[in-house]
This record gives C-alpha cells, structure tokens and sequence, in this order.
C-alpha cells in the first residue's frame, strides 16, 4: 500500500518547557570554540557562550523554568531557537509564543521572533545588536536584511516598553526609523509574567499579541520566500552585570513544507 506523503503529520509543532535544561554554569571551557547545545527541539546559541556564566540553568520552579544568562561582556547574550528552517510563503501560518519574565529591566536587550541573522546552519554567536537590529533612545538601525519579532531594549527612551519590529516585507522597517511608531505601550515588569505570541500569514502579515491581546497587525511585515529562524534571546547592553531572561515555555507551529 502506498501512502501518500500529504496524508501524514502536516503540522510541524515544536515545544519545550524547561523541567530538564542544560546547566554549564561549573565547566570551565573558555576555549575558543564557540559552544553549541540542544534543550528538546531547540538550539542554544549566542556571543559569549564558551564562558562558564552563560547558558540555561534550571530555577527548579512550579511548571519548569529555565533561565538563560549571559556573561557580562557588551552585546555577549544567550538565546534559545532553531536555525533557518522556516518560511513563510510555504509553510505560514507560522506561530511563536513564549512564557516569559525578568528579574529586572536594567542593561539588557530581548529579542523573540524570526530572523535569517540565525545563518543557515544556526549562528552560534547571534548578537542582537550586532546581526539582528541596533536601537537607541528614540531610533532603530536594521541589520539584519529579514526579522519579524518583539524587541525590548534598555537603551531606548521607552526602556521598559515592548516594541514590534519586521523588516524584509513591503512595509519594511528603515535606517532611523522612530520607535513612537512601533512600541504597543505595554511594559514588561520586572518579576511578572508575560506571555508573547506571534502570528505570520503566508503574505507576510504579522500580528503580535500579549497576554491574550491583540497590539498590532501590520501587512507586508517580513518575507515570504526568506528562510528564517526562531530567536529567543536576552544580551549585555554594556559589560557590568550578566542578564537573565526567565523562560516558562517556548512553542512554535508551522506547516510542513512538502516539497522540501
């Protein structure tokens, strides 16, 4: 009997949720080869990695958490994702959503979304200032040619402010672009939940959602023919203190692509 390829599993869903996490907190490696590692179906990747203070430890908490952290090197981070596997035209709608906190505001950046700044077979020192975007006080400067995702950053005027970003799209965001047009006016707090989602339609329009509700729809907002990556990830704004980003959850859906 044959079976046609079609007929079977079409809905690719992938998901973590942190009871069993890597803790490299007592190895002393510091070689330079950079380090690379898998939680369930996730990578784990970022500048600063080799170091003995960054990656994922588990905060042995009620629903499994993990908590990634950084070193305290400028623009040294930890992330949690997949390489280049996604695309949007193909195999959208694409959802990503995650459970997330704080334990402070202070000196970080945070970036969840999609983006090619992985590299096809997974980036291993992703920056999110240097190869995703850059923001200060009041303006974006993109780097990356294709992302579509939540940033948070310390530097900004609106510091604690979520703000949505995309990029690679018909509505594409430019060199100096004022971030009043893209925070949704909703603060992360530090020690408090939030739950970010994001949806992608196969044309490229993206809708992004905290707690439940919806902040902004925008068309045109990535590519649809651009393999991008999931990105998960907490980074130094500047070398004093390392950072965490505490994660409750990681999920993220789309369809197969057939032809692949």
């Amino acid at each position: 009997m044959t079976i046609n390829a079609q007929s079977g599993v079409g809905r690719i869903r992938l998901f973590e949720d942190f009871f069993n996490v890597l803790d490299q907190s007592d190895i002393s490696d510091n070689t330079e080869t950079m380090d690379m590692s898998s939680i369930g179906p996730f990578s784990v990747f970022g500048e600063g990695l080799i170091e003995i203070d960054a990656g994922i430890t588990a905060q042995h908490a009620l629903s499994g958490v993990g908590r990634l952290s950084t070193t305290d090197v400028d623009d040294d981070g930890t992330a949690v994702g997949t390489y280049n596997c996604f695309d949007v035209g193909l195999m959208a709608p694409i959802i990503l959503e995650a459970r997330v906190q704080m334990p402070d505001l202070d000196t970080k950046r945070v970036f969840f979304g999609l983006t090619d700044a992985t590299g096809g077979d997974g980036k291993k020192d992703l920056s999110i200032e240097d190869d995703i975007v850059a923001a200060t006080t009041l303006t974006f400067t993109p780097v990356a040619s294709d992302y579509v995702g939540f940033y948070l950053s310390s530097e900004m005027t609106d510091d604690e402010d979520w703000h949505t970003i995309f990029r690679g799209g018909s509505s594409a965001m430019t060199s100096g672009a004022t971030s009043a047009s893209y925070d949704v006016d909703d603060d992360a707090v530090a020690g408090e939940w939030q739950i970010l989602r994001l949806e992608v339609d196969p044309n490229g329009t993206a809708r992004w959602y905290i707690d439940g509700d919806l902040k902004k729809t925008q068309e045109g907002a990535c590519s649809t023919s651009v393999d991008m990556g999931v990105v998960l990830g907490v980074e130094v704004v500047s070398g004093t203190t390392t950072e965490f980003l505490d994660v409750d959850y990681l999920l993220v859906e789309a369809n197969r692509d057939w032809n692949a």
